[in-house]
């Protein structure tokens, strides 16, 4: 207890005493002391009670506390209760003014900004943009349902995935389907979430500009290089004394030119496509072809196993599938070292499958996987080129992987070799009519 509290008690206690000791020497010279100690003690016993009714009926009325003078304790508590109310206005005006100060930013974000009930998925609150880009008025759209406000936006089954639903990259606005939108929905507290939608059509227009600029500068590229080629197929070094070396070297770079632009039409063609309709990969051929490919990459330089214990098939496209694998496969044996081993499975994982592409080669730093599927990006430029890698396989691995609702994960270890694992759900699964396992020695 503080010391001028502890003073103040005992100033009251003093006085008390005081009261007590003078009304029963009174009641004694009158010829009754107890009834002198009775009538001081009830009126003490009435003069506390109303003070602490004075007290509490203030509290109770939120009414701005006095200070009166005196140094007893009821003027001390009086003291405190002034200071605390005092402390609390102030924090409760710095409050309200980081409320405001937080609502005027949200206000003026670009960004559409809906706060939703977790449980009713009703609108509590929102911003000015949230008018313009998904046609939410005020007041009039406040507690109504989101699903049904903002038809037809698929948003029924996105929020019922509440803190795993995934951010929906490209939808159009329901004000104007000129306008496209990406959409995360973010669960900040127990009770409710965030919605932020944000116009990103002007980011979708640049990049389908700079699609159509590849895809044209590379169609315009393959005509001059098919030329290029041919003419260097048609010059004989020994008609040319002492250029075969040159020669071969011109007819590599030019090979490797066209690969190149081979592999940037493939990657504009895949991210300007939508998943199409779906066919049966039929994996056990799947698996025969990829082994097959490994086995002439690699000329006998490599042990090669490739297994099957899914025992299912996949639904996707059998020519997109078949470019992803293959490339994850030639990669393995590409940056293998001879005598390494290159193991592709087939496996079940879950209610889904995961076709994995495991080697023993040169291993990738962890500060590289992040960038690995970046567009021409290379660990060592180097060993790449030596390769004859292009740098764009594992974009167009990506790309495909996404249009089938697949996922990419790479584990590698420098020194002991890396793991390319492609993960697809249950739905890009179907029955196989005849399971058998797939071995190397098949």
């Amino acid at each position: 207890m503080p010391r001028h509290i502890r003073s103040a008690w005992f100033k009251t206690l003093a006085t008390l005493s005081t009261v007590l000791l003078l009304s029963g020497v009174a009641g004694w010279a009158l010829g009754d002391a107890w009834m002198g100690l009775a009538i001081a003690a009830i009126g003490a016993l009435a003069w506390h009670y109303w003070r602490l009714r004075r007290v509490l009926g203030r509290l109770t009325a939120r009414q701005r506390w006095e200070i009166a003078d005196g140094a007893g304790v009821w003027n001390e508590l009086d003291r405190v209760v002034s200071r605390n109310q005092h402390e609390m206005r102030v924090r409760k005006r710095r409050l309200l003014d980081m409320l405001r100060s937080y609502r005027a930013a949200a206000a003026a974000l670009p960004d559409a900004v809906v706060v939703l009930d977790r449980n009713s998925q009703r609108v509590q609150w929102f911003n000015e943009a949230a008018t313009t880009l998904l046609g939410l008025h005020h007041p009039g759209d406040l507690g109504q349902a989101l699903v049904q406000r903002l038809q037809p936006m698929p948003l029924a089954h996105w929020l019922a995935g509440g803190r795993n639903a995934e951010p929906i990259l490209d939808v159009p606005s329901p004000v104007d389907p000129a306008i496209r939108l990406n959409l995360r929905l973010i669960p900040y507290s127990a009770d409710h979430w965030l919605l932020i939608a944000r116009d990103v059509s002007k980011l979708l227009r640049l990049e389908q500009v700079r699609r159509d600029f590849v895809a044209n500068v590379s169609h315009e590229l393959r005509t001059p290089l098919t030329v290029v080629h041919g003419y260097l197929d048609m010059m004989d070094p020994e008609d040319f004394p002492g250029t075969g070396p040159m020669l071969e070297e011109m007819r590599k770079q030019s090979q490797r030119m066209a690969q190149l632009v081979e592999d940037l039409l493939t990657l504009s063609r895949l991210e300007s496509q939508e998943p199409g309709d779906a066919e049966v990969v039929a994996m056990l051929p799947m698996l025969a072809t990829l082994r097959r490919e490994a086995e002439a990459h690699s000329q006998g330089r490599h042990q090669i196993t490739v297994e099957d214990h899914a025992g299912v098939d996949l639904l996707g496209s059998i020519k997109e599938l078949h470019s992803a694998f293959s490339n994850l496969v030639t990669n393995a044996v590409r940056y293998t070292p001879a005598e390494g081993q290159v193991r592709v499975t087939f496996s079940r994982e879950g209610d889904g499958v995961v076709l994995a592409v495991r080697d023993t080669g040169y291993g990738i730093p962890a500060n590289h996987l992040p960038r690995l599927t970046e567009r021409f990006y290379r660990v060592s430029s180097s060993r790449s080129r030596e390769s004859g890698g292009t740098g764009l396989g594992l974009s167009i691995v990506k790309h495909i992987l996404g249009l089938h609702h697949a996922r990419l994960e790479i584990q590698s270890e420098v020194g002991k070799g890396s793991t390319f694992s492609c993960h697809f759900d249950a739905a890009h699964i179907r029955a196989r009519d005849v399971a058998a396992p797939l071995h190397a020695e098949d």
